[in-house]
């Protein structure tokens, strides 16, 4: 099949000319499911019946910007952040909500006045790839040279399939669980995540959060609340979860929609659910563990993106959750795995597990361990206190600043790889 081809080929063939539009501007001048009834309030949650949404106009953002902070810093003129506010590239390292029934107002703020580079469409749809389309047009609407030196967004959602499928209605498939996808030959199983993918990038979605790589122990599935209760996993063995998870993302990719593998180091033996319950902790997986190499595995494959699990792993670091902890991030994941991509959290905006930080604490925390991308979906109203918290730290922080310059970069290093210019 040769669907989307024509669109993908002009996509690669425009990914070096971000690069020069990036450094052009620059010069010149920014959750998991739980057992029993359904709900949307999360990345990741599962409705096995989502109702029909009003027009996704709703609260429709406005496109006027605001007026940029004067840049900061001595970049030299040749990096990609060169004449970038600290306000901008802060922007860059988080990601905002959208709910897909019913906008809030503060998600365009943040995009408009906050700089916040990244979407995600929250909830649950059916009304389908026109709709859905068209609010994706009007946040992208909002990127200016002035607040983003015209940066593409990221425009994420959650379409795994089964009870994890944000998106619904014409022009959207439904798209079975994962177990059910495992049954397939990994070609089938490219070939439709290809055409899923078809349809993400013609509503205007470029970044999916799946697939699901966490590796489930069959005879405790049903006591895994995140992942094996609803058959989010793809088998039972590292072989399968890594034939099928690696062959879901190379179809999306085909298609030109970036994959997510998640939850790093991996949710499958949990007992609890970090979006509904807090102290989740898992006390069987190491730093060497199989659940550990399946994400090595995608990340051979090609993975650009790493979502982390906000869960504590007892053996590996008993005092922070993964999402939080250095060791996981920078010496599991960047040293033991070699990975060199963007490092995303799980939504840390309303998730229980990390509500005994205040949301600007949870930004700055990902950030100072490694982590390059922020996801605030369930409660987009907490983006901006995380933006003016990471700016405020950065600034008395020299480090701290370092550390947001190189998320920054490989923020739009992989947005120059994957995206066409605006």
């Amino acid at each position: 099949m040769t669907r989307g081809r024509p669109a993908r080929a002009v996509a690669a063939s425009l990914a070096t000319t971000l690069v020069v539009v990036l450094l052009a501007a620059c010069s010149g001048a920014g959750s998991e499911p739980s057992p029993g009834p359904a709900s949307s309030a999360s990345e990741g949650s599962p409705s096995s019946s989502p109702s029909p949404s009003p027009s996704p106009t709703t609260a429709s953002p406005s496109a006027t910007t605001s007026p940029a902070p004067e840049p900061t810093g001595t970049p030299t003129p040749d990096d990609v952040l060169a004449g970038w506010t600290l306000e901008q590239k802060v922007g860059q390292l988080l990601m905002v909500g959208v709910s897909v029934s019913d906008p809030a107002a503060v998600s365009a703020e943040s995009v408009r006045d906050k700089h916040v580079g990244n979407v995600f469409l929250h909830g649950r749809s059916t009304a389908g790839a026109e709709a859905t389309r068209e609010l994706v047009d009007e946040y992208t609407g909002l990127v200016s040279r002035r607040s983003t030196h015209a940066t593409p967004l990221l425009v994420a959602t959650d379409q795994e399939g089964g009870l994890v499928q944000v998106l619904r209605g014409p022009g959207f498939s439904e798209i079975p669980k994962a177990t059910e996808q495992a049954t397939w030959k990994p070609a089938t199983l490219q070939d439709r995540a290809e055409g899923w993918g078809d349809e993400l990038a013609a509503a205007g979605v470029n970044l999916n959060l799946a697939p699901v790589m966490d590796l489930v122990d069959e005879d405790a599935a049903a006591d895994n609340p995140p992942i094996g209760y609803f058959g989010r996993n793809y088998g039972y063995t590292p072989k399968s979860v890594v034939r099928s998870a690696n062959a879901f993302g190379a179809g999306q990719r085909a298609a030109g929609v970036e994959p997510v593998i998640k939850h790093f180091p991996g949710l499958g033996r949990v007992t609890q659910n970090t979006d509904t319950d807090s102290r989740v902790t898992d006390d069987v997986t190491t730093r060497d563990d199989a659940s550990v190499r399946v994400f090595a595995r995608g990340i051979e494959a090609g993975a650009r993106y790493v979502m982390m699990s906000s869960a504590v792993y007892e053996r590996i670091d008993p005092d922070e959750p993964a999402v939080f902890s250095p060791v996981v991030v920078e010496d599991v994941l960047r040293g033991d795995l070699g990975f060199d991509g963007v490092v995303m959290t799980d939504d840390v905006s309303a998730a229980a597990q990390v509500q005994d930080r205040s949301p600007g604490e949870r930004a700055v925390d990902a950030v100072d361990a490694g982590v390059d991308l922020v996801l605030a979906s369930a409660d987009p109203s907490v983006a901006p206190a995380m933006a003016d918290a990471l700016v405020a730290k950065a600034r008395k922080d020299p480090d701290f600043a370092k550390k947001v310059d190189a998320s920054a970069r490989r923020v739009l290093a992989a947005k120059a790889a994957t995206l066409p210019p605006r």
